[in-house]
C-alpha cells in the first residue's frame, strides 16, 4: 500500500504533460509570434495613413482679386465695375467674378472686353490624395481644355513664369457676332488652388481687334493679381490630416 501511494504523484505529473502540450498547441494559433525565449509577441499595428494639410483653407472674394485699376484697363465701360459674381454652393471651394463693357466711339468703332476670374480650392483628403496634388490634375484639366476650345484658330500654349507654382497661357482667335475675337487664358496653381483667368476682346464697326499678344499681356496681369490675392487672403491649415479615431466618430 505504502508503495503504491508514493508512485501516484509521478503517474499524474506524467498525465499532465499531453494537457499542457495542448494548451500551448492552441494559443500558438492566436496569430502572435515567440522570441527565442519563448515569449509571446502581439504583431506590430500598422500607423494611420496620413496626407500632407492643404496650404490655404479658403478663398478670397473673387471680385476683389483683381484691382480696379486693373479693372479699368483691361475693360474700359465696364458695366459693372465691382464685377458680377459667379454662382457658387461654397464660396470656399469655388468662386469667380466676372467684367464686361463696350468703349463706343462712335464713328471710329467700339471695343469690347470680357475678363473672367475663377477660383477652385481642394482640401487634402485620405483616400483623395493631398490638396495640392488634387489642384494639380485639375490644372492640367483646365489647360487641355482651353486648348480644346470648339472653333478656336491658331491655338498656342506657353508656360508661364512667376505666376504661382507653374502656370499655362492658351492664346487662339475665334470668330463670333460677325468679329474677330482675340482670346488668352491664363491656368495657374498656387499649392492647392488652381487660378484661371479668360480674358478676350474684338472691335466693331470698323475698329480693329486687340493683337493675341495684347490680350496676352493683360490675361498675365491679371492672373498675377489674383494669384497674389489668394497667397495674401486665405487662412492656412497647422498639421497634416489623420483619419477621426471611432471614439472622435462616434462623438460627433
Amino acid at each position: 500500500m505504502h508503495r503504491s501511494a508514493s508512485r501516484l504523484p509521478r503517474i499524474l505529473a506524467c498525465a499532465a504533460v499531453p494537457v499542457m502540450l495542448a494548451v500551448a498547441g492552441c494559443s500558438s494559433d492566436s496569430g502572435g509570434t515567440s522570441d527565442a525565449n519563448g515569449s509571446s509577441t502581439s504583431p506590430s499595428a500598422k500607423p494611420s495613413p496620413t496626407v500632407a494639410p492643404a496650404k490655404f483653407t479658403g478663398l478670397p472674394d473673387a471680385c476683389a482679386t483683381v484691382g480696379r485699376k486693373t479693372v479699368d484697363s483691361l475693360v474700359p465701360k465696364a458695366k459693372v465695375k465691382g464685377g458680377t459674381a459667379g454662382k457658387s454652393s461654397d464660396v470656399a471651394a469655388r468662386a469667380s467674378c466676372s467684367w464686361n463693357g463696350l468703349d463706343d466711339n462712335g464713328v471710329k468703332g467700339s471695343q469690347y472686353r470680357w475678363l473672367d476670374v475663377s477660383l477652385t480650392r481642394y482640401d487634402s483628403d485620405v483616400t483623395l490624395g493631398s490638396g495640392a496634388e488634387r489642384a494639380t490634375e485639375f490644372y492640367a484639366k483646365e489647360v487641355a481644355g482651353a486648348r480644346a476650345t470648339e472653333g478656336a484658330k491658331q491655338i498656342k500654349a506657353a508656360p508661364g513664369s512667376g505666376i504661382g507654382d507653374e502656370a499655362t497661357t492658351v492664346t487662339y482667335s475665334l470668330t463670333k457676332t460677325d468679329a474677330d475675337f482675340s482670346y488668352a487664358t491664363v491656368v495657374a496653381r498656387t499649392a492647392n488652388v488652381v487660378v484661371t483667368v479668360n480674358y478676350n476682346g474684338a472691335g466693331y464697326a470698323g475698329a480693329k481687334s486687340p493683337g493675341i499678344s495684347e490680350v496676352s499681356a493683360d490675361a498675365v496681369k491679371a492672373a498675377k493679381e489674383a494669384v497674389a490675392t489668394v497667397a495674401t487672403g486665405s487662412g492656412q491649415a497647422p498639421a497634416a490630416i489623420e483619419p477621426a479615431s471611432p471614439k472622435e466618430s462616434a462623438a460627433e
